[in-house]
């Protein structure tokens, strides 16, 4: 808040409140100097900042892979529980990896291995079980980097990680064997089994990667909360490469993105092709807003988790939202303009205007001006914050004595938007000049 919006604020309150010899000098008075009295009371220092409504959680599906949006099992509202099923995709591509798979896996349990050339049938025919689980593992490697839900590509690539390390244990096996046949150490039987062995984890370890692939094109709620159809991108002026990538996908080298067009929802019907990536909907926990607020580094120490404080949003004017601090971040964010300023994490309460009505629930993303109750002092003596000045380094008051102005060093407490605390210089009760405090001089008449 600036000084004259404050200035102006205790004018008001002291023209009000004073007795009635002085309120009349706030009319008459030629050089706006007004005489009140220190008095006593509780204050409350604030801080105030800029901030905006959050949701607890939100969590965009997106398709796992290029094909179809087969089913979409939800709507724009409906709410969610973490885990459901919300919507499926076709993917032809995936699903002819699971088929192939399949018949690797079964021609593998049926056997197969060459017995016939000696050591280097066995050789060869490792060497081949080799190039099949490497094509398998590269295919489940970029199957999964295409999906941008991070949780699910966590998943598969560990799952395709610890395949890799059981294969590799198996393959060892199977080229000791061989190469003890070669040394004519171990009999043949024993480098079937061994080869066997092998050519079994990677065709089994080949089909889970693919059916892992294929179940997660059955897209499930990440969070519990809200159904929003569509991603969560910003709204603004397309870049060059959107429009390039709308016109022509193959010239952005985007797979089969469709092009936003004026006046046309955005969010994928049902049998609308997807490629990797293509966000389906969104889905958002509003269970329990919260507020994230940039505290200045001037004030940041004042702030400690459980403080209270006010909210007020510009989209809902002349309400107050109760808020309460949960957490102070330790490290800074930089803002626009080269400030240094923390963020102030809080739960957002009830709502009400000044006649007691509920205000309406918020949005996040809503802006929101903070006001923060840090620090408080009850029964103190009380002055308006404009009739502090500082004179030399020091803050003074004057005092009225004798009907004359007389200069008061001060020491200040907790410091309010309207009113100061004194810790010591003056006694409640004593007269003072409230308003024009720049305007007095020492040993000038008043009233």
């Amino acid at each position: 808040m600036s000084g004259s919006p404050r200035r102006a604020a205790v004018l008001l309150v002291a023209c009000v409140l004073l007795p009635p010899l002085t309120a009349a000098s706030c009319g008459d008075e030629p050089s706006g100097v007004t005489v009140g009295t220190a008095g006593r009371g509780t204050v409350d220092e604030i801080v105030e900042a800029s901030g905006a409504v959050t949701a607890r959680a939100a969590g965009t599906v997106t398709a796992p892979a290029e094909g179809t949006l087969a089913l979409l099992r939800v709507d724009a509202g409906d709410r969610v529980r973490k885990g459901q099923v919300v919507a499926v995709v076709d993917s032809p591509a995936a699903r002819k990896r699971l088929d192939a798979a399949a018949e690797a896996r079964d021609a593998a349990s049926a056997g197969g291995v060459p017995t016939g050339g000696g050591a280097a049938g066995f050789t060869a025919a490792r060497q081949r079980t080799d190039a099949s689980a490497g094509k398998a593992f590269a295919e489940a490697r970029e199957a999964a980097g295409e999906i941008t839900d991070e949780t699910l590509r966590t998943a598969l690539l560990a799952q395709l990680d610890a395949a890799r390390e059981q294969y590799a244990a198996v393959s060892a096996a199977a080229d000791a064997a061989v190469r003890s046949l070669e040394r004519g150490v171990a009999s043949v039987g024993e480098a079937v089994a061994a080869l066997s062995a092998a050519q079994r984890v990677q065709a089994r370890q080949a089909y889970d990667l693919a059916k892992a692939a294929v179940d997660a094109l059955t897209l499930r709620a990440p969070v519990s909360g809200v159904v929003q159809l569509g991603g969560t991108a910003a709204a603004g002026t397309p870049s060059l490469t959107d429009l390039i990538a709308g016109a022509d996908p193959a010239a952005a080298g985007a797979p089969a993105a469709r092009a936003p067009l004026p006046g046309v929802d955005v969010a994928v019907p049902e049998g609308a092709a997807v490629g990797p990536g293509t966000p389906i909907l969104t889905v958002v926990d509003t269970g329990g807003l919260g507020v994230a607020a940039e505290v200045d580094e001037t004030d940041v120490l004042l702030v400690k988790p459980g403080g209270t404080g006010t909210i007020e949003l510009d989209a809902a004017a002349g309400a107050t939202y109760e808020a309460k601090v949960r957490a102070v971040d330790l490290l800074p964010t930089t803002s626009a303009r080269g400030g240094v300023s923390y963020r102030v994490r809080l739960t957002l309460g009830r709502g009400t205007y000044a006649d007691g009505s509920p205000a309406p629930g918020p949005r996040p993303g809503m802006s929101a001006i903070v006001r923060l109750r840090v620090r408080q002092a009850a029964d103190a003596v009380t002055v308006p914050a404009g009739a502090v000045v500082s004179s030399d380094g020091r803050n003074v008051v004057w005092a009225v004595r004798g009907g004359k102005a007389e200069r008061v060093a001060v020491s200040l407490g907790v410091q309010g938007e309207d009113v100061v605390q004194v810790v010591s210089g003056l006694d409640a009760g004593q007269r003072i000049v409230v308003a024009g405090a720049d305007q007095v001089s020492a040993g000038q008449d008043l009233p």
